[in-house]
C-alpha cells in the first residue's frame, strides 16, 4: 500500500467454488469509520471483465469517503442466474463481516457498468429473490441483500432488446462494428430469449412485478449506440433509459439521467456525480 495515498486497498476472498475463489477489491478511506459501503460491478456483455475494470471509478468515491467493493463473479457459460447468486452472497458477506471490515452494514449502496449495471439494477430490485440468495451464509448474523441506493453507469437495462439491436445492427457495415461477438456472448450467458426477458429489470417492470425501487442514478455516455437506442417492439418513441425510468418513476421510485460526452463518460469528473449522489444516500 502507498502511505501518501487518501485510502487503502486489499484484496479478499468472499467466496469459492469448488478450485474457484472468487475475490473482491475492497477501497476503504484512511481515518476512523465506520464507512458507508458502495458494491460496484464490472462490465463485459457478462462474459469477460474482472474487478479491476472498476478502479477508476471506485477510487473518485473512496476519496470522496466510501467504502468500495468491487467484485468478481461468475459469469460467461456459468449463466444466468449465476452471476446474481454470487453477488447477493457478497453484499450479505460484507454485511457481516462489516466490524472487523470498518464498514456500516445500514449504509450499503450498489453500483454497476455496463452488464455489470443490468446485474446491480437486477439485484435492487429483486433482493428478495430465492434463485439470488440461494447460496448459504455462514453466520449467525441476520443479514440481506437490500441497498439503500443504486447508480447504473449505462447499463444493459433490457437484454432482450439489446440482442435484436445487435442482430439489426450486425446488417448494416455502418452500425455492425459494435455489435461483432454480442450475439454470442448473449447467446453463452443467458442460453435463451426466455431468459433474457425474465432476468430482465427494464421488463420487470412492464410486467408489474412487485419489486424494490431504491433511489437511482443513471450515467450515460452520448451518443452510445450500444446502450442508448431505441427499441421498435416497444411501440414508444422513448430509447430505452428514458423507457426505463418512466417505468420505474411508475412503479415508485425516483431516478435521475445524468448525460456526460461519450469520450469523456471514463474520466473521473464524471463519477463526481455518482459519488455526491451516494453521499447523499448514504451519508
Amino acid at each position: 500500500m502507498d502511505d501518501a495515498k487518501t485510502y487503502t486497498a486489499q484484496d479478499l476472498e468472499y467466496l469459492r467454488h469448488g478450485d474457484r475463489p472468487l475475490l473482491l477489491r475492497l477501497f476503504t478511506p484512511r481515518g476512523g469509520g465506520p464507512f458507508p459501503l458502495v458494491v460496484d460491478l464490472h462490465g463485459g456483455a457478462w462474459n469477460k471483465g474482472d474487478r479491476s475494470g472498476c478502479q477508476g471509478r471506485d477510487e473518485v468515491l473512496v476519496n470522496a469517503g466510501l467504502a468500495v467493493a468491487a467484485l468478481d463473479f461468475r459469469q460467461a457459460a456459468d449463466g444466468y442466474p449465476a452471476s446474481l447468486a454470487d453477488i447477493h452472497y457478497a453484499i450479505r458477506w460484507l454485511k457481516a463481516n462489516a466490524p472487523r471490515l470498518d464498514l456500516d452494514p445500514a449504509r450499503v449502496g450498489l453500483s454497476g457498468q455496463s452488464s455489470g449495471g443490468h446485474l446491480a439494477a437486477l439485484l435492487a430490485m429483486r433482493p428478495d429473490d430465492p434463485r439470488y440468495s440461494a447460496i448459504a451464509l455462514d453466520t449467525d448474523n441476520l443479514v440481506d441483500a437490500t441497498v439503500r441506493c443504486l447508480v447504473m453507469e449505462w447499463p444493459v437495462i433490457n437484454p432482450l432488446s439489446r440482442y435484436h439491436h445487435a442482430l439489426r445492427c450486425l446488417q448494416t457495415p455502418e452500425t455492425g462494428q459494435w455489435a461483432q461477438g454480442i450475439p454470442e456472448f448473449h447467446d453463452i450467458y443467458w442460453a435463451s430469449e426466455a431468459a433474457m426477458a425474465e432476468g430482465n429489470p427494464l421488463l420487470a417492470l412492464a410486467r408489474g412485478e412487485q419489486v424494490t425501487t431504491p433511489p437511482a442514478l443513471w450515467l450515460q455516455g452520448t451518443p452510445d449506440i450500444v446502450h442508448d437506442y431505441l427499441d421498435p417492439a416497444s411501440g414508444q418513441d422513448l430509447n430505452e433509459p428514458e423507457r426505463f425510468q418512466t417505468l420505474y418513476r411508475k412503479a415508485g421510485g425516483e431516478l435521475e439521467i445524468i448525460r456526460v460526452p461519450y469520450a469523456d463518460r471514463l474520466d473521473s469528473p464524471a463519477s463526481a456525480p455518482l459519488a455526491a449522489f451516494f453521499n447523499k444516500y448514504l451519508g
